[in-house]
Order: C-alpha cells, then sequence, then structure tokens
C-alpha cells in the first residue's frame, strides 16, 4: 500500500505525578489548581504517539500531529517533532475551553476532515487528567470509522490493521480494515528518549494555529465540563513513638497499639 497518513490526537496535562502539596481544591469555584507543576503530554497520548511513530519506520508513512489547547501548548507539544513526526497542528481559540469529551471530540472530528485523506488515528486510552477515556471512542463516531480500544500492539498488513487488544487475563487479536482508530494502551510502551538537544531544536519547528472560524463548528455542539461538586477530605494525622528495650518488645507494642487503634476505627 502506499504510505501511510497517521494522526495523532494528544493533549496537554499537568504532571499526574505531581506530588499532593502541589494540588489545592477550591470547593466554592468548583476548581482543581496546580501550583509549580510543570504542563506535560498525556502519557497515554505518549504511548500512542510511540506507536505512530513505530509504523511509520516499519511501513513509510507521514504523521500529523493534532491537539486541542491554548497556544503555549506549543513549547510542550513540540516535544513530538523530536521524535520524528511531520506536523504538529494546535487548535486554539478562546471559545473552545473546558470543553467535556463529546464536545473535544466533535471539534478535533472537524479539525481530521479538514486535514482530508487519512489511514490512521491514534489517541490515548484515557487523559491522565480527568480519566474518562471516552473521547477517542467519540471521534470514531463522529468519523464514522471502526475502532478498537484498549491497544498494546499494532501492525499494518494488506491494507488491515492487525491488534493485539489488552483483556484482564491476557489479550486478543482484532483485525479492522483502514481506515480506523486505535486507541493505545500504557501496555505499548513509553515513548523514546529525547535529548535536550532535540527538543531545543523541535521547538524551532513550525505549528500550524487553526481557530473555531476555521473548522466551521457548529457551537450547539460545544458544551462545556460542568463540575458538579468538589469534595476536600480532611486528612488528620497521629504521630506515635512506639518503645521497649528490645526490637521484639517494640514490634510487641506496635502490635498491641494497631489492634488498639483498629477497634477505637471500627467503633
Amino acid at each position: 500500500m502506499s504510505e501511510l497518513k497517521i494522526i495523532v490526537c494528544i493533549k496537554k496535562i499537568p504532571d499526574p505525578e505531581a506530588p499532593p502539596k502541589a494540588v489545592s481544591i477550591d470547593s466554592e469555584a468548583k476548581r482543581v489548581t496546580f501550583t509549580g507543576v510543570a504542563p506535560m503530554i498525556n502519557p497515554f497520548d505518549e504511548n500512542a504517539l510511540e506507536a505512530a511513530i513505530r509504523l511509520k519506520e516499519a511501513n513509510g508513512g507521514y504523521i500529523t500531529v493534532l491537539s486541542l489547547g491554548e497556544k503555549k501548548s506549543k513549547q510542550v507539544l513540540s516535544k513530538a517533532f523530536a521524535v520524528g513526526i511531520d506536523k504538529l497542528i494546535l487548535i486554539n481559540d478562546a471559545n473552545l475551553k473546558d470543553l467535556d469529551s463529546y464536545s473535544r471530540a466533535y471539534v478535533l472530528s472537524k479539525a481530521i476532515e479538514r486535514i482530508g485523506k487519512y489511514d490512521i488515528i491514534f489517541t490515548g486510552r484515557q487523559a491522565g487528567d480527568w480519566d474518562s477515556g471516552q473521547t477517542g471512542l467519540l471521534l470514531a463516531e463522529f468519523l464514522q470509522i471502526p475502532s478498537i480500544n484498549l491497544v498494546r500492539s499494532v501492525e499494518v498488513e494488506d491494507g488491515e490493521l492487525i491488534v493485539k487488544k489488552v483483556k484482564p487475563d491476557g489479550y486478543e487479536v482484532a483485525k479492522t480494515k483502514i481506515p480506523a482508530l486505535i486507541t493505545a494502551s500504557n501496555e505499548i510502551g513509553e515513548l523514546r528518549y529525547v535529548s535536550v538537544k532535540q527538543l531545543i531544536e523541535a521547538r524551532k519547528e513550525p505549528v500550524d494555529i487553526w481557530n473555531d472560524d476555521d473548522l466551521g463548528l457548529d457551537q450547539q455542539k460545544l458544551r462545556r465540563l460542568g463540575i458538579v461538586d468538589l469534595y476536600k477530605p480532611e486528612i488528620e494525622k497521629e504521630c506515635y513513638f512506639v518503645e521497649g528495650e528490645s526490637p521484639q518488645e517494640k514490634g510487641e507494642n506496635l502490635a498491641i497499639l494497631l489492634v488498639e487503634k483498629d477497634s477505637v476505627i471500627s467503633a
């Protein structure tokens, strides 16, 4: 078959490994804020990007990365150039902030329609901020193409995709015709390492910026993510020093203390 045309949808999120002290919850404003947390590409989207790069290396191809976010996302998303993509498109518009999964999928579908011909679309299985796991499959529905979820490996053979789909007790092999959408799971493997020099050079690459008007969006399909409530738990801490003349005695005293505390909590 001819050169593969691959689209990878990626999202910029706060680092999911941020320490708890860097995250605060404003119950009144219904907002989660991060302090001193560096943004990054969603880890599952990095898995998807790695899968796309491997396909390109094995079969030849052209990779377009598509993302919905603010202009400052360019610094983070440009990492994709360092691993070998060909084009980066950023959809930036003040009217497209805080969209729910349905609306994000709709906007991405309109952007993909504008891109034109494609063979494979990759997304991550879910985003590390809200963990909804909906956008990829909704996107396939908007485009009316087959989709396979939770994929751990992908191969192309005679115009078809052959994938291994993650199951609780192993995997199953599935096949679908191209074009199709794949949501990549972490079992695919981490995105390859890039050096600081590669990152610096990648930031010099041009990025296409599209807005609301470029996509001809139906405003009735744009729905905001509504947070009904945010609960901030009260965390209490108690510290006890367990004493004893020997390690054995300290161990016995610790066991007694744990039993006593468990009895109090159970009551």
